[in-house]
């Protein structure tokens, strides 16, 4: 949780990946260990939750 913390705080472009696919992190929720994210050149509106434990950094 405190990795997604600083990624979305970060200035740089950090990699993460779900299930295989780039994603954006929009957001998270940290009492459910749940992020929002969103695919990377794919539709803004088509966002996800899922839990930060499928996260991968690259």
């Amino acid at each position: 949780m405190n990795r997604v913390k600083q990624i979305i705080s970060s200035p740089d472009d950090i990699r993460v990946y779900y299930h295989g696919q780039s994603v954006w992190i929009d957001e998270y929720d940290e009492a459910n260990r749940t992020a929002t994210v969103h695919m990377r050149g794919g539709r803004t509106h088509e966002r996800h939750v899922v839990s930060v434990e499928e996260l991968m950094e690259e």
